[in-house]
């Protein structure tokens, strides 16, 4: 295949990768916040840089993760997989970080958004971000095996999204971070992911275009309710 018929799915397969992508700049900038503001861009760029190598590494094994879709033990009338059992205990994992801080930010008020150092480290936290790296590495891998079947389409997409990311995690950490009830609301979008990783670990995919529109829609209605409720604090 020539480099011109390549173009087409390596684009796709970028594009498809960003979108992806979106959860772990979410759930790193998040994290990021427990730390002092000197430590949070170290954090995102650490858990972003990791997250590339790991893609790479695990595309240089694709043998051993391809064989990750083979069943390798049934319950009931359920197979699961290396895939599914990674996936369950991500969106396990994801779902226990996610309501975790939701009632932290609920509870706690406005204490809950200085950073706590006292119960964060940057390691701990490091090692939190990568366990996500891992589950959504996988299954960023095994979707671009299903796409494309050229290894230089794969790294190339790789090292494309994770700079992409790498410039967009910033920007997005700093609007979360500025704007309580957006980080709510990208809580509730990893809530929603967690439920989705379980759900496909046990073969009940839930079509991701569904889940990205409802959680753009939310994200629209709370962009206009900003806008709107805003000047009219500033003419009181």
């Amino acid at each position: 295949m020539s480099f011109t018929d390549s173009l087409v799915p390596l684009i796709t397969l970028i594009a498809l990768e960003i979108i992806l992508g979106i959860d772990n700049i979410i759930f790193i900038s998040i994290l990021a916040d427990k730390l002092p503001v000197e430590q949070r861009d170290k954090l995102r760029y650490w858990g972003l840089g990791l997250a590339m190598v790991m893609r790479l590494g695990l595309l240089a094994l694709l043998s051993w993760i391809l064989k990750l879709d083979q069943t390798l033990f049934t319950l009931g009338t359920i197979d699961f997989s290396g895939k599914g059992l990674i996936l369950l205990a991500g969106g396990l994992f994801l779902l226990y970080k996610s309501t975790k801080e939701i009632y932290h930010k609920a509870e706690l008020g406005d204490d809950a958004n200085a950073p706590d150092t006292t119960k964060a480290t940057f390691r701990d936290l490091l090692i939190q971000v990568l366990i996500l790296d891992m589950v959504f590495s996988i299954d960023s891998i095994i979707t671009a095996v299903g796409m494309v079947d050229q290894l230089w389409v794969m790294y190339t997409a790789v090292v494309v999204t994770v700079g992409v990311m790498l410039v967009a995690s910033k920007p997005i950490a700093s609007f979360i971070t500025k704007h309580p009830s957006f980080k709510i609301l990208a809580l509730c979008f990893l809530l929603i992911i967690g439920m989705s990783l379980v759900a496909e670990g046990l073969h009940f995919a839930i079509p991701k275009g569904y889940i990205y529109f409802s959680m753009a829609f939310a994200f629209l209605v709370d962009f206009i309710q900003l806008k709107t409720v805003h000047p009219v604090k500033e003419k009181k």
